[in-house]
C-alpha cells in the first residue's frame, strides 16, 4: 500500500524528484470544452448557464440566485449542533484574519512632502463553492470571511443545484454564518464564466476564488486576467517530519487524513528513525480497515505515499524544503527548533496535537493552501486576497524643483524626453 525508501540522500532525492511530476498537464479536450463553455456564456449570459446546468447537473432553476428567505429557510434542516461547531470555527477564522488586516497610511514631512498608501476592498468577489458529494462547508468560511475582514463591498457565491434542484443546506448554512451577500445555484465552468463576464442576473465581479474540479480550475485558469484568482490548486498533500519520539498511531492518521482527498492526493513521513517508519506501516495497514475511503486512501497512498528513511533530521528539513509541501507537520520533540529552518510550506502543524484536521476546520489559520511545489513562493489564501494597494504622492513646487534634476538626467537616460520635459516645463514657469 506505501513504499518505504531508505539510504542515502540521492536515493530519496530521486524518489521526490518523482514525486513533483504527478501533476500534469491539462487535457487539450477539457481545455478546449472549457473555452467553448466560457465563449457561450460571455455571448448569451443565463440561458447558456441554465443550458450547461441541465447538460451538467441535470437540473436547471427557473431562476439562478437564492432568495435570503430560501437561504434561512435550507439552513433550518441542518444539526443545530453541527451549526454551533460551524459558528464557533467561523470566528476562530475570524479572529486569525483580522490580524492580518492592512490601514491605510498618510506620511507627512516636514519639507511639505506627502506621501502614503490607500488601502481598500475590492469592490465585489466571487466565490465558487463544489456542491453534491464534494460539499465543503469549512471552505465556505476559509474563503468568504478573508474577504469580509478585508471590507469587500459584494460577495457572491456560485454553488451548483444538484439534480435534486436544492444546494446542500449545510453549505447555505455556512455562507450565512460568513456573510454571504447574494447566491446564484449554477456550477462547473458556466457559474466561472458568469461570475467573470456577469450575466444579465449575475453580477460581474473582480476575483474568483475556490475549489473546483479539473473544469473549474481550467476555466479560472483561462478567466485570468479578465478577473483576479487565488490560486490554482493541485492534489492535496500532506508532508510530516518525525523524530524517535513521535507516536507512530498519529502519523499513520494523518497521512491517511489527506490520502482519503483523492487518488492524486500525496501523503509522506520523513524521518531518521527505521524502527519509527515500521511501525507507522504496520499502523497504517491496521487503520486503514476501518475507513470508509479505505479504496481511495489505498490507492493514493500506492501511487503517491511513501515512508522516508533519512540519515538525519537536517537532512529531512532539506528535503521538506525541496518538495515544499501543501501541508506540514512537525511531530518531534521539540517542533519549535524546526519553524525558523522550515521556509517553504502552506502551513505548519507544531507537535504531536497539532494534526492538519485542527488547521483545515477549526485553529484559525486559512486552509486554502499552494500545493503541488507552489509553496515556495505563494502563500496561504489572506486578506491581502481581498483588497487593492494605491499609492498617492504630493509634492510642493519647491521640492519638485530641488528633484528636477535628477528626474531629467534619469528618463533622458532611458530616452524618454517626454518625461523630461514633463518635469522640465514646470522650471520654467514663472
Amino acid at each position: 500500500m506505501i513504499q518505504t525508501v531508505t539510504g542515502s540522500r540521492e536515493v530519496c532525492a530521486a524518489f521526490l524528484e518523482d514525486l513533483k511530476k504527478r501533476v500534469g498537464q491539462t487535457d487539450p479536450a477539457i481545455e478546449q470544452s472549457v473555452k467553448e463553455i466560457l465563449e457561450a456564456v460571455r455571448q448569451r449570459g443565463d440561458q447558456a448557464v441554465k443550458e450547461f446546468s441541465r447538460k451538467f447537473d441535470g437540473w436547471t432553476p427557473e431562476t439562478l440566485e437564492l432568495t435570503r428567505p430560501e437561504m434561512e429557510e435550507l439552513a433550518k434542516g441542518c444539526d443545530p449542533v453541527f451549526l454551533e461547531s460551524l459558528k464557533l470555527a467561523a470566528e476562530n477564522i475570524r479572529v486569525f484574519h483580522m490580524r492580518q488586516k492592512q490601514q491605510s497610511r498618510i506620511d507627512p514631512m516636514a519639507n511639505g512632502i506627502i506621501t502614503g498608501q490607500r488601502v481598500r476592498g475590492l469592490h465585489r468577489v466571487g466565490v465558487y463553492v463544489p456542491g453534491g458529494t464534494a460539499g465543503y462547508p469549512s471552505s465556505v468560511l476559509m474563503n468568504v470571511i478573508p474577504a469580509k475582514v478585508a471590507e469587500v463591498g459584494e460577495i457572491v457565491m456560485a454553488t451548483p443545484p444538484g439534480r435534486a434542484g436544492s444546494p446542500d443546506p449545510n453549505i447555505i448554512a455556512a455562507a450565512l454564518i460568513a456573510g454571504v451577500d447574494r447566491v446564484f445555484l449554477m456550477g462547473g465552468a458556466q457559474a466561472a464564466a458568469a461570475l467573470a463576464y456577469g450575466t444579465e442576473t449575475v453580477p460581474r465581479v473582480d476575483k474568483i476564488v475556490g475549489p473546483g474540479n479539473i473544469f473549474v480550475a481550467t476555466a479560472k485558469k483561462q478567466l485570468y486576467g479578465i478577473v483576479d484568482i487565488d490560486m490554482i490548486a493541485g492534489p492535496s498533500e500532506i508532508l510530516i517530519l518525525a523524530d524517535h519520539s513521535a507516536d507512530p498511531e498519529y502519523l499513520a492518521a494523518d497521512l491517511m487524513s489527506q490520502a482519503e482527498h483523492d487518488p492524486m492526493a500525496s501523503a509522506i513521513l520523513i524521518t531518521d528513525s527505521e524502527a519509527l517508519a515500521n511501525s507507522t506501516v504496520r499502523a497504517l495497514y491496521r487503520q486503514v480497515e476501518g475507513l470508509s475511503r479505505k479504496a481511495i486512501i489505498e490507492k493514493s497512498l500506492d501511487r503517491f505515499g511513501a515512508v522516508i528513511v533519512c540519515e538525519t533530521m537536517d537532512e529531512a528539513v532539506e528535503f521538506a524544503n525541496e518538495l515544499a509541501p501543501e501541508h506540514l507537520e512537525v511531530c518531534c520533540e521539540e517542533p519549535f527548533t524546526y519553524l525558523g529552518r522550515l521556509d517553504n510550506a502552506g502551513s505548519v502543524f507544531l507537535g504531536n496535537y497539532s494534526p492538519e484536521p485542527l488547521g483545515d476546520y477549526f485553529a484559525g489559520a486559512n486552509h486554502v493552501l499552494p500545493t503541488g511545489g507552489t509553496a515556495r513562493f505563494f502563500s496561504p489564501l489572506s486578506v491581502d486576497d481581498f483588497i487593492k494597494k494605491s499609492s498617492f504622492i504630493y509634492y510642493p513646487r519647491e521640492e519638485l524643483l530641488k528633484a528636477a534634476d535628477h528626474i531629467i538626467r534619469l528618463a533622458e537616460t532611458e530616452e524618454l524626453t517626454a518625461h523630461a520635459n514633463s518635469v522640465r516645463v514646470r522650471l520654467d514657469q514663472k
